[in-house]
């Protein structure tokens, strides 16, 4: 059973579906708010903490992706759990809306105990907490205080990117195919298919870049990714 202390706001317009969450996710002892539209959802995002989102793409007000995009671009939201749901399914749809920065992607129609078991891991991956550390030539990272500093300027990642940095750094050189990232960085009970994996490191090597870093993280074709320091 899950703690009252965790709040979920749940955007959705249809209102069957919203409810069918609802009910499922305050079953297992969550706090929740609903909203259908997404101009609303930024209000209540801005003026109240959650501690994971449920986004229906296809909202109206303003679209599911446009408040993604407008999350992530604000400091008190940008690490915030979000599992995405909607009826486009196409893989290329779900690569957009991680790309876009979705953690998860969930398409409908869905079982409700799936989209629980998903929140549920959002949310252990969100508050897991490491004692150890692992410096590079550059880049400094800190699990304890889940800190990243590149040269001392502090560079703030989400969750998953974060726990694929340490992942990689923790064994530099070695090559991690995409199913064993998705064990060690979603854990090997996570929903999660092995294109989310590319998503993220795109996600990750972008937030590096603005360092001048995007480079450490590298593709080795045909058989996953490694961290490789600068020469």
């Amino acid at each position: 059973m899950a703690t009252s202390s965790k709040h979920i706001l749940i955007v959705e317009d249809d209102a069957s579906i919203a409810r069918l969450i609802d009910i499922h996710l305050q079953r297992e002892g969550y706090q929740t708010t609903l909203c259908d539209d997404g101009l609303d959802a930024q209000k209540l995002l801005k003026d109240n903490h959650y501690d994971a989102l449920v986004l229906d793409r296809m909202i109206p007000g303003k679209r599911g992706l446009d408040v993604l995009r407008w999350l992530r671009g604000q400091e008190k939201t940008s690490l915030l759990p979000v599992l995405m749901v909607t009826a486009l399914t196409m893989t290329d749809e779900r690569i957009r809306g991680l790309n876009e920065g979705a953690d998860d992607y969930l398409g409908k129609p869905f079982e409700p105990n799936e989209l629980v078991a998903r929140v549920a891991a959002l949310l252990r991956r969100s508050v897991s907490k490491v004692t150890e550390s692992f410096d590079s030539h550059c880049i400094q990272l800190c699990e304890e205080s889940f800190e990243v500093r590149i040269e001392g300027e502090l560079l703030s990642l989400r969750p998953l990117e974060f726990k694929l940095l340490q992942v990689l750094m923790n064994k530099p050189s070695r090559v991690f195919s995409r199913e064993q990232l998705l064990d060690l960085v979603w854990g090997i009970d996570s929903f999660v298919e092995e294109r989310t994996v590319d998503a993220t490191v795109k996600r990750l090597r972008k937030d590096l870049a603005a360092f001048g870093q995007g480079e450490c993280v590298q593709t080795v074709r045909g058989m996953g990714y490694r961290f490789q320091e600068k020469a």
